[in-house]
């Protein structure tokens, strides 16, 4: 049996596919394999030895193409292609079909830039790398060592260039190993031909410093002079420590437990005030002896000076930043509170976002919409919902058997821009509810009400013919930057609505309750 929250997320994903997506359980699976024109062909061209070996493997399994993959084949069970010896070889890579499908749909091409996370055990990535077709740079990364080594071994194996960075034994505090021939230069040297290098990837612990590091030794040691610099968007170092914007970023951060402080290290060598964060100013002894390792010395006296950005300079309105980076930090806290209620956070980040209120002199009821649709829901009893618009006038709207409460907001608020009279259905009842009679039998949905998008979608459709609908639906974009309330949480739909229509949404951390 399958897991019922895994059934009813793939029903919502799929739709009206939902039921072919449960009958193909009961049909035998199927098996292909890809084969790989890096080993097929040479620089030149097709040889005409190639042709003959992929005619060769075809004939041998008798294959089938797979309609959407170059290249993709289906194979039977019967044929076993993994234990022959063209597969040690490199001449194709066994795959499933179904995994061919988003490589075909990225479409990669040669010269381009391509990053590709979790990449084990190296299907998508060797795939990627033949349609690149051995131009351009392809970053493959995975996290645990042995999958890595599995994905090593089979995209050196499909004959694509690699370089491999190896796991060092004491880093990042074993400097006499780290800078060494059997630390940093055991690495292989990556040859590059701009005089500029970005590396970059997602959080930290994510080896961006060790590659920067790694191959500083490497250049070095070759004779070539290179350097390095750390660019960091926040903190912003030039502003107080104190300033909204800073402490923003520390509400952004605060599952991370970053915390800004005075650079101690630009203080002492300058003389002067720098906003940098813990962790970078933890590692800096250790960098410090890493370069002193690798050059002799260290040309930078702190933190500050490997990653100092220009943000600070910009702001050309101070109480506007303040106020945005205010409603950054209310926005972050709702988050949190929305993830420790779905079992996804800890309360630590809840508590650190609620010291930074009191730093930044703030607290939710900074954020106007969340008042009224408390208030409305406690009048009326139902889930409800707020949205403050850019003249400072704040709509509200509740859930009804017809709407959801964001559905309905977002229908009052571009009734309110157009000028309609509250009163006005711009969707009537007749068209609502064979929506949800489709929903409910159909697509077993088990909540009846419509919305954002469905709504949308609707107000569409009617604009052809109602001048009411089309007025309203051109007020849409009047709703970017918006702030928006919700006295429960909203699904995925709605927060991707919320999200393109450039609102900023918070949610009470209550589940919905469906009837």
């Amino acid at each position: 049996m399958l897991p019922q929250v895994f059934l009813e997320r793939m029903q919502g994903l799929l739709g009206s596919e939902y039921e072919e997506f449960l009958v193909s359980f009961d049909h035998e699976k199927y098996q292909a394999l890809r084969l790989n024109p890096l080993k097929l062909r040479t620089e030149s061209g097709r040889t005409d030895d190639s042709t003959v070996i992929e005619e060769k493997i075809q004939q041998t399994f008798r294959l089938h193409p797979v309609p959407w993959a170059d290249n993709g084949y289906y194979y039977t069970k019967e044929d076993q292609p993994g234990k022959h010896p063209w597969h040690e070889a490199g001449l194709y890579y066994i795959q499933e079909p179904s995994a061919m499908a988003p490589v075909t749909l990225l479409s990669p091409q040669p010269g381009e830039r391509i990053l590709d996370l979790c990449a084990a055990p190296g299907g998508k990535s060797t795939q990627i790398a033949s349609a690149m077709e051995g131009e351009g740079l392809l970053v493959t990364n995975e996290i645990h060592p042995a999958r890595a080594k599995i994905l090593s071994e089979n995209v050196e194996r499909m004959g694509i260039r690699t370089y491999c960075h190896y796991m060092i034994d004491g880093y990042p505090t074993n400097v006499k190993l780290i800078a060494s021939d059997e630390g940093f230069g055991k690495n292989d040297y990556i040859e590059t031909s701009r005089p500029l290098v970005i590396v970059t990837a997602p959080g930290p612990g994510s080896g961006k410093m060790a590659v920067c590091l790694s191959q500083l030794y490497n250049e070095h040691k070759r004779g070539i002079q290179a350097g390095y610099a750390k660019f960091e968007t926040f903190p912003v170092w030039s502003l107080p420590l104190k300033h909204p914007v800073n402490i923003a970023y520390e509400a952004a951060t605060a599952d991370l437990n970053d915390i800004n402080m005075i650079d101690p290290f630009h203080l002492e060598a300058y003389g002067k005030t720098a906003i940098n964060y813990n962790r970078d100013i933890e590692i800096f002894p250790v960098l410090n002896a890493l370069f002193e390792g690798i050059y002799g010395e260290n040309p930078y006296k702190s933190p500050t000076d490997m990653g100092v950005n220009m943000v600070g300079f910009c702001i050309s309105d101070d109480e506007v930043c303040r106020e945005a980076s205010k409603n950054e930090i209310v926005l972050r806290y709702f988050q949190a509170l929305n993830k420790l209620a779905q079992g996804d956070g800890n309360e630590a980040e809840v508590d650190k976002i609620e010291l930074l209120f009191k730093q930044a002199g703030i607290d939710t009821s900074y954020r106007k919409p969340i008042a009224v649709a408390r208030e409305r829901a406690e009048r009326s009893g139902r889930p409800c919902s707020a949205i403050e618009l850019q003249d400072g006038s704040i709509i509200s709207a509740e859930t009804s058997d017809l709407l959801g409460p964001s559905a309905a907001l977002i229908l009052n608020a571009v009734k309110h821009l157009a000028g309609i009279d509250h009163s006005v259905k711009l969707i009537p009842q007749h068209m609502i509810e064979p929506i949800q009679f489709t929903k409910i039998n159909y697509l077993r949905s088990r909540n009846p009400r419509l919305h954002t998008d469905e709504v949308l979608v609707a107000l569409s459709v009617l604009s052809t013919h109602d001048e009411n609908c089309r007025r309203a639906l051109e007020k849409l974009p009047e709703l970017n930057g918006c702030q928006v309330h919700s006295t429960v949480m909203l699904g995925e739909v709605d927060h991707k609505i919320f999200k393109k229509l450039g609102v900023g949404l918070t949610c009470d951390p209550v589940k919905k309750t469906k009837r």
